[in-house]
C-alpha cells in the first residue's frame, strides 16, 4: 500500500498499485466505493494486466484519511487526486472511474490535463441528479448534513444493501454526505459539458439493458466513443468481467484479441 499527502493539513490518499509498464492506470471508485475492492479483478485481468495500475481510494473512502474539515467537492477530489498523481511524479495517466468517480476524473482532466490521457468512464455521473428519494447518492443527498449524522446513515444503510454497505461503511460520515451532496449538484460547467470540451481519447461504457445515456449522439459527436455492454447493472466490472475487459482494453489502446497487456 502506497500513499501520499494531499491536503495542507497532511491528510493522506492511500492506493493499492499493481507493478507493469508505463504510462501508469488509475483506477477511481464510485460513491461509498473502494478502488481495491472493485476494480482488483480488472486490474489483474489478463488484458488489463502488465500495466502500472494505482488502485486509490477517494479521501474519505476506503483505506484513505477521512478528514471532517474537508469540502468534498468534486473539485476537491480531482484536485486531491492531482496532488497524489504529482507526488508520485506520474503525468499522462489513463484514468477509469467508475459511477462518480467517473464524475472526478473528466474533473481531473479538466483542471490537470498534463496529468491524463487517456479516460474510460464506467457508467459515470454527467449531470446533476434528477429530484426525488433514491437508495444511493441522491437517497444520501436528500438528508441535511445534521439529520445524515443523527441517524440518516443508518437509514442509509438499510437501504442500500450489505453489498454496497460493506464498503460504504468505510466512509467518513462526513464525506460520504458531502460528496454525495455535490455529486448531485454536478460542476458548473457540468461533467458532461467538460467531458465534451476535452481534447483527449474519451469512452463511455454502459449497461446495455439501461438504454443509451442522455444525448448519447452529442457525445459521440463530441468524440466519445459510447459502448452497450450487456449482461451487467451499473457495476459493469463485476457483473461482466469478461465484457468489460474486452473493452476496456479497447477504449485504453489495447488489442483485447492480442492476450495479456505490455508487462
Amino acid at each position: 500500500m502506497r500513499h501520499a499527502p494531499v491536503t495542507p493539513n497532511g491528510d493522506l490518499i492511500r492506493w493499492v498499485e499493481l507493478p507493469g509498464a508505463e504510462p501508469a492506470r488509475l483506477y477511481l471508485h464510485g460513491l461509498g466505493a473502494s478502488s481495491p475492492v472493485y476494480f482488483a479483478a480488472a486490474a489483474a485481468h489478463p488484458v488489463l494486466a502488465g500495466r502500472r495500475s494505482l488502485l486509490l481510494d477517494l479521501l474519505g473512502f476506503g483505506i484513505s484519511d477521512r478528514p471532517a474539515d474537508f469540502g468534498y467537492t468534486l473539485e476537491q477530489h480531482a484536485d486531491a487526486v492531482a496532488a497524489a498523481l504529482a507526488a508520485e511524479g506520474l503525468t499522462g495517466v489513463e484514468v477509469v472511474g467508475h459511477s462518480m468517480g467517473g464524475a472526478v476524473a473528466v474533473v481531473l482532466a479538466h483542471r490537470h490535463p498534463r496529468l491524463v490521457s487517456r479516460l474510460l468512464l464506467v457508467d459515470a455521473n454527467l449531470d446533476p441528479a434528477a429530484p426525488g428519494p433514491r437508495p444511493g447518492g441522491s437517497g444520501i443527498a436528500g438528508f441535511t448534513e445534521e439529520q445524515f449524522l443523527a441517524g440518516g446513515r443508518e437509514l442509509v444503510a438499510e437501504r442500500v444493501g450489505p453489498s454496497w454497505w460493506s464498503t460504504m461503511r468505510l466512509a467518513g460520515p462526513e464525506a460520504l454526505h458531502r460528496s454525495a451532496v455535490h455529486l448531485a449538484r454536478a460542476t458548473t460547467p457540468t461533467m458532461r459539458e467538460l467531458l465534451v470540451g476535452l481534447d483527449l481519447p474519451r469512452t463511455y461504457l454502459h449497461p446495455q439493458a439501461d438504454g443509451e445515456p442522455r444525448d448519447a449522439d452529442g457525445l459521440r459527436a463530441a468524440g466519445v466513443r459510447v459502448v452497450a455492454v450487456p449482461d451487467c447493472g451499473h457495476n459493469i466490472m463485476l457483473d461482466n468481467p469478461e465484457a468489460f475487459a474486452d473493452e476496456a482494453a479497447v477504449a485504453l489502446g489495447l488489442d483485447p484479441a492480442a492476450g495479456p497487456g505490455p508487462g
